[in-house]
C-alpha cells in the first residue's frame, strides 16, 4: 500500500496475512480513530498472545491458523500486532496526532483476518488528500 501522505512505501508481507484465523482486540478499540500496525516477526506461537517489549502498549494481535508455516526463522512466526503510544490521539486527543497520525496508523475498523488496516480520514484526522 503506498501513503501519499507520508510519501513512503509501507511493507507490505502478503504471505504474512495469509494465514490469519482472527484479530485479537485486548482492549475495546471501537472509540479509537487509529491504532498503529506491525509485523512481529519472531513470535514462537501462532495462536498465543504476542508478546510486546515495544514502545507503547499492545492492544490487539492475530492469530493464525493452526497449519501457518513457520517465517524467515524456524519456529517463528510473522503476526500482526496493533498498538498505541502514550502522544497517540487515543491518549492525547489534542496533542502530536491531533489531525494527523503516524506512518504505521490504521483504521481499526478496516482490519481484519487477511486484510491490511487502511488509512482512513478518521484516522489521519481529517479529509485525506488524492495525488
Amino acid at each position: 500500500m503506498y501513503n501519499p501522505y507520508l510519501g513512503v512505501k509501507l511493507r507490505q508481507n502478503e504471505a504474512a496475512l495469509e494465514y490469519e484465523e482472527q484479530i485479537v482486540w485486548t482492549e475495546k478499540v471501537e472509540g479509537y480513530d487509529y491504532v498503529r500496525q506491525s509485523l512481529d516477526r519472531s513470535s514462537s506461537t501462532r495462536r498465543r498472545p504476542v508478546a510486546w517489549t515495544g514502545a507503547g502498549r499492545r492492544v490487539g494481535y492475530a492469530v493464525l491458523k493452526p497449519n501457518a508455516p513457520s517465517g524467515d526463522m524456524p519456529g517463528r512466526f510473522i503476526r500482526r500486532v496493533f498498538w498505541v503510544k502514550e502522544h497517540d490521539r487515543s491518549e492525547q486527543p489534542n496533542g502530536t496526532y491531533k489531525s494527523t497520525a503516524p506512518s504505521e496508523a490504521v483504521d481499526p475498523r478496516t482490519v481484519a483476518p487477511g486484510v491490511w488496516g487502511e488509512l482512513t480520514e478518521r484516522a489521519w484526522g481529517g479529509p485525506l488528500v488524492s495525488e
